[in-house]
């Protein structure tokens, strides 16, 4: 199972150190994803991360910062997969600089997921909200039976993302997902990176393998 982690959609204190030691307690993927965020306080942010790890994020905006710093990856939402022509152009001058960089994208329903996608072959997606959320009113919208009749059917990599927490991990990896993305659960804590060693060692208890 994959386990991925996303920033905390504002900026806190102290953040790339946190995301440091997040990368120092093993996590492989981070995602960056801070839509207010200015191009120059995101790469005033990722230059405060030791070069080594910058293979390990993933970026929501700003796309072309992923050039400039070799960096794991790329995200799509909604609205880079609607202006299809300008996502594509932009995607692929990054990738000539560094072929392996990753490409994602998110779903909000199982239709979307199941939909022929034109251009890219995500290397993995986000489906959400999959569980009632930690800090709003959001709630998770699918059956037991509807989602993994989906994922069965799917050819693409679905990650689990809403509600997430370590209570849910057996839940998640019984469905099928090939992984989850940590939110709330990880960013309400006083103490982010021993909560995600909780979740490290929960996985190990369940002899989950991680990605």
């Amino acid at each position: 199972m994959q386990i991925i982690v996303i920033s905390s959609s504002s900026e806190i204190e102290n953040e790339a150190k946190i995301i440091t030691k997040l990368f120092e307690a093993g996590l492989e993927t981070f995602h960056l994803r801070k839509h207010k965020l200015s191009t120059k306080k995101t790469i005033e942010l990722i230059k405060q991360i030791p070069i080594q790890y910058h293979n390990r994020i993933v970026i929501h905006t700003h796309h072309l910062i992923a050039r400039k710093f070799n960096l794991k990856g790329i995200h799509h939402t909604k609205k880079h997969r609607q202006k299809r022509i300008r996502t594509f152009i932009y995607t692929r001058f990054i990738q000539m600089r560094n072929p392996d960089t990753i490409i994602t994208t998110s779903y909000g329903n199982i239709g979307s997921m199941l939909s022929p996608t034109k251009n890219y072959n995500y290397d993995y997606a986000f489906l959400s909200p999959i569980f009632d959320s930690l800090t709003s009113k959001y709630q998770g919208g699918y059956t037991e039976h509807s989602l993994k009749s989906a994922l069965s059917k799917s050819d693409k990599k679905i990650i689990a993302r809403g509600g997430t927490s370590i209570e849910n991990i057996e839940k998640v990896n019984e469905l099928g997902f090939a992984g989850m993305a940590f939110y709330s659960s990880i960013w309400r804590k006083k103490n982010p990176v021993e909560e995600f060693n909780k979740i490290i060692e929960k996985c190990q208890e369940l002899k989950i393998k991680i990605e």
